[in-house]
């Protein structure tokens, strides 16, 4: 997959940004999620409107109207309506959607009742900041791309635990109080660093394992 145009990357991570919240998926990640891909539409068209002409295909405007158009959210996605038109592109998530999916951030940022965002608006946020990716860095496979970089910053995912490991380090330290709570070593171990519990693991399993000499006979 080819990389991104340098100056896509900024709007793009804020999709990566909101996409792992969203999958997350817990009430707090629901809330970040809306906010960011709502910010991402807004920080798209603002990154497009201060490149240089070169690079976004020799396409020009006036400096009037840029300073218009980046004046607040409403008038960015006016730029919009006209940059479709003059692209010959209809609306794939309507324009009403938007400043609606919009509201409901707005009260997530400023409001006072919170609350959790829909599923159908965090979709319908998610499906329009995708789109508005696309259609301003032309970037046709947007959703793949987002995919694979949510893929790619995701932690390994650790095989289970061993149990022949988990006795062997048991065997050999003590119950760890942290807290109020007490902890098996080999759980601890295994949840801050893997590999110092396969490593111990093998170590004492195959000290367990090794036959034992016999004391010579006199």
């Amino acid at each position: 997959m080819n990389s991104l145009p340098p100056w896509a990357n900024g709007p793009f991570e804020l999709l990566v940004h909101a996409e792992c919240h969203l999958i997350d998926g817990e009430d707090f990640d629901r809330r970040i999620a809306l906010i960011s891909f709502d910010d991402a539409i807004e920080i798209a068209i603002t990154t497009y409107l201060t490149l240089n002409p070169i690079q976004r295909g020799n396409r020009e405007y006036q400096k009037s109207d840029v300073e218009r158009w980046l004046a607040n959210y409403h008038s960015k996605l006016d730029f919009l309506e006209a940059e479709l038109v003059n692209r010959g592109l209809t609306w794939e998530v309507e324009k009403s959607h938007i400043v609606w999916a919009h509201g409901h951030r707005n009260e997530q940022y400023h409001g006072g009742q919170k609350g959790i965002p829909e599923k159908n608006v965090l979709a319908l946020v998610r499906e329009a900041a995708l789109w508005v990716f696309s259609v301003l860095f032309e970037v046709s496979n947007a959703g793949e791309r987002l995919a694979q970089a949510v893929f790619e910053n995701s932690p390994p995912t650790l095989p289970d635990p061993d149990s022949e490991y988990d006795r062997a380090i048991d065997r050999e330290c003590e119950m760890l109080d942290i807290g109020e709570s007490s902890y098996y070593a080999s759980e601890v171990l295994y949840s801050v660093d893997h590999d110092a519990y396969v490593e111990m693991g093998e170590r004492l399993c195959g000290e367990l394992a090794a036959p034992k000499e016999e004391p010579e006979a006199e």
